[in-house]
């Protein structure tokens, strides 16, 4: 594993930045489409738009035969699973669980490489855990601890821990893939060969939930924004629904998966999993620049913990 450079920085922060897009985009959503159903139309929109550059992947059928069962894994895990178990948590969860529980990725990366992948669990990381769960946690308390104590659980909490727990098996098995994907074995895949059939097996995971949403009673009351974004409320929905579609098509799905699947290569999924406690900092710039929702004081403050966090678990003992 590389150390931490201004270029793995970069691919690590970008990931992050676009998922908390992609909720703040969502939010604008609400009531125009399903949730779930709109994670499976995004995909599907992502693996048209990716097809030009990836689909002689198909000349050898043969490779993708041979790793059927891998790609059909990471692809339930990361495309078909963690979107749209998240999307149907917050049908029936507020977003403060469903962001609290989100904020334990880290935990479960470590827990899941040390049962699943005998990686140990250093002091430092522990460390590096605490501080940024912290940070995290100082968002969504927003500066008042009190707040914490009105979280009360509900079905929707057990499916974003699913959904968390989803994202760091789907992490590790990108870190640490079979001997058919590895070594002399792994076949001559780009990135965006690989990421293409990822979301073409996972599509089939998508649609499934779409479908489970239908037997799931929700609400899809269409959600009050602040006036910054009165013109683009002032859209007619299909043009609001294309640009945001087309968005988290690109940004939170192509961009991002590919910057996150380097930057784990790179330093490791344990700690690139610090990094998606950034997401509720960008959400607050995010929430400020559409929904005219300014950061608070707190804001800043959690910033700094989530990165002495990062800082702290990717710090190596001084050699003798």
């Amino acid at each position: 594993m590389r150390a931490l450079n201004l270029k793995t920085l970069g691919l690590l922060a970008l990931p992050p930045m676009m998922w908390a897009g992609n909720a703040v985009v969502g939010r604008l959503l609400v009531g125009l489409m399903p949730p779930v159903q709109m994670n499976a139309v995004r995909w599907a929109l992502v693996a048209a738009l990716m097809a030009p550059m990836a689909w002689k992947v198909w000349r050898r059928p043969s490779e993708v035969r041979a790793r059927w069962r891998y790609l059909a894994l990471i692809g339930a895990l990361g495309v078909g699973t963690y979107n749209a178990l998240q999307y149907l948590a917050l049908q029936t969860s507020s977003p403060l669980n469903v962001t609290l529980i989100g904020a334990s990725i880290p935990v479960w990366m470590m827990l899941v490489g040390a049962v699943f992948f005998a990686q140990p669990i250093s002091a430092r990381q522990w460390g590096g855990a605490a501080l940024s769960t912290a940070g995290v946690v100082l968002v969504i308390a927003q500066g008042q601890w009190r707040t914490l104590l009105q979280v009360q659980l509900v079905p929707g909490d057990l499916l974003m821990l699913l959904a968390s727990l989803a994202w760091a098996f789907y992490s590790w098995l990108l870190a640490k893939p079979p001997q058919s994907m590895a070594g002399d074995q792994r076949p001559a895949w780009d990135w965006a060969e690989f990421l293409w059939l990822q979301i073409l097996f996972g599509l089939a995971w998508a649609v499934l939930c779409s479908a489970l949403e239908w037997s799931i009673p929700t609400s899809s009351q269409p959600v009050a924004v602040a006036s910054a974004i009165d013109a683009i409320n002032a859209w007619p929905p299909m043009l609001r629904l294309a640009v945001g579609l087309l968005f988290v098509a690109l940004g939170p799905s192509i961009l991002a998966y590919r910057c996150w699947g380097l930057g784990v290569q790179a330093v490791g999924p344990t700690m690139a999993a610090f990094f998606v406690n950034l997401t509720p900092i960008f959400a607050a710039v995010w929430a400020a620049v559409l929904l005219g929702q300014h950061p608070r004081w707190y804001h800043p403050c959690a910033l700094l913990l989530i990165v002495l966090g990062i800082a702290l678990s990717s710090s190596r003992r001084p050699t003798q």
